[in-house]
């Protein structure tokens, strides 16, 4: 019986590490999780030191009491109880786990020294607590840009902050404020897990990483590799667009994103998505988020206005190699009476927006201490494709894409450090080529 608790236990831990881990993450990012999982694995056997304590009772009374130690351990089950025993009462020992991940960087452009700058760019610490074999709470605590006041550009602000239970069925549902699964970043975002001293100009101008909406999702993953995601949760809010500012056109859904911060809820949105890692090393998938913007608010000219945005995405890691891919897409619908208001502001609302990217990666260099991997990436983005018609003469013309070819490399130390260097070439504006440098830690 001790051998079969103990084989139990550890086929919850490794069953949990393949469904919790995606396929998608970097070797960094597995074996940080997995350290994380240990903590887990400790509890378990905290949970079969007192079960095998129990059983050595048990044992010596069974042939006195076993037709009763049948019936209550039968009851046990039945309730839930994953030690079996007589009481019903559960004895699996709680865990709270610690992570923090964050970053440095340095930028300097090309034509303009006076623009060069170093960020402490962002700070975060997240706790998560186990409360039972099926039951947990996740959050994440970030600080951006060092110093946050009144007067200074730093935020500080919870990422996420959510409780999920797992169903007897396998399917898990969550409610709170999560990341939604959306892209190839914006739920996994640690700067050990991506490639280039800033996250891609797609997955920030297009989709707003990282990008948090509180609300109710299920989830769940299939024996075949398939993974989906639904949820309803808030969305955004359109009368937040400021046509004076260049906020909207850096991006459109950043700049009216809620944040969980007293959100306007009127109208709700819905998301779905879904992921195949079928074949190893190998992820397939795609999403989509609608919803209305305009949340009954008074005398706003697009209450009826509706931002929709999807994706599709790849990745592929064969060997050495990481070569990945996203294409998306934005829209915000029934814009034309409001951009009516904007004439004469030089950010109207655009009615649709899109990106793109290509990249490749190899590790050329890698022992027990350090790997080095140059990568390349080349992305095309507009975040004002198209406006809403309006009065000939008086509206805005679309933008034009915009090109980024990035080249660079990363060095990182151990599992849990990294260093970065890239250079990135405009098309448009070359005034923005740039260098950067960065450094970066996960745990």
């Amino acid at each position: 019986m001790k051998k079969t608790l103990l084989a139990q236990a550890l086929s919850v831990i490794f069953l949990g590490a393949a469904i919790a881990l995606p396929a998608h993450a970097g070797e960094a990012e597995l074996l940080q999780r997995i350290e994380k999982l240990a903590a887990e694995l400790e509890s378990i056997k905290a949970e079969l030191a007192a079960a095998r304590k129990k059983t050595e009772v048990v044992e010596q009374k069974q042939e006195a009491l076993a037709s009763t130690v049948a019936a209550a351990g039968a009851t046990g089950a039945t309730n839930g109880n994953p030690a079996g025993n007589a009481s019903g009462t559960a004895s699996w020992a709680q865990s709270t786990v610690v992570s923090s991940y964050g970053e440095i960087n340095y930028t300097r452009p090309r034509n303009s020294t006076a623009d060069t700058q170093a960020d402490v760019a962002r700070a975060v610490i997240g706790i998560s607590h186990r409360f039972d074999a099926k039951t947990k709470m996740v959050a994440e605590f970030e600080w951006e840009h060092a110093v946050t006041s009144a007067s200074d550009k730093g935020e500080s602000e919870v990422e996420q902050l959510y409780v999920e239970h797992e169903l007897n069925n396998g399917m898990r549902i969550k409610g709170g404020l999560f990341l939604m699964p959306v892209g190839l970043i914006n739920t996994n975002h640690e700067p050990t897990a991506y490639h280039g001293v800033q996250r891609n100009f797609v997955e920030t101008s297009i989709i707003p990483s990282t990008w948090r909406e509180a609300g109710i999702g299920l989830s769940r993953t299939h024996d075949n590799g398939l993974t989906w995601d639904l949820g309803i949760t808030t969305g955004f809010d359109l009368s937040k667009w400021d046509a004076a500012s260049t906020e909207g056109a850096d991006s459109p859904l950043a700049s009216i994103h809620q944040e969980g911060q007293l959100a306007k809820a009127h109208d709700l949105s819905l998301h779905a998505a879904l992921n195949w890692r079928g074949i190893p090393g190998l992820l397939l998938g795609g999403s989509v988020f609608s919803g209305k913007a305009g949340h009954a608010t008074t005398d706003f000219a697009a209450n009826d206005a509706r931002v929709t945005l999807w994706d599709l995405h790849a990745r592929y890691t064969p060997g050495l190699w990481d070569l990945s891919t996203v294409y998306t897409r934005g829209t915000i619908s029934n814009t034309d009476a409001l951009n009516l208001t904007f004439i004469g502001q030089p950010t109207p609302v655009p009615s649709s927006f899109f990106g793109w990217y290509g990249q490749a990666a190899y590790q050329l260099r890698k022992n027990d201490q350090y790997t080095f991997t140059p990568f390349a990436r080349y992305e095309i983005f507009n975040t004002a494709r198209s406006y809403s018609l309006v009065p000939l003469g008086l509206g805005i013309a679309p933008h034009e894409d915009e090109k980024v070819t990035t080249v660079g490399a990363s060095l990182k130390v151990g599992e849990g450090v990294i260093f970065k260097a890239d250079y990135q070439k405009f098309k448009l504006d070359s005034s923005r080529d740039r260098l950067n440098l960065g450094v970066g830690y996960s745990f």
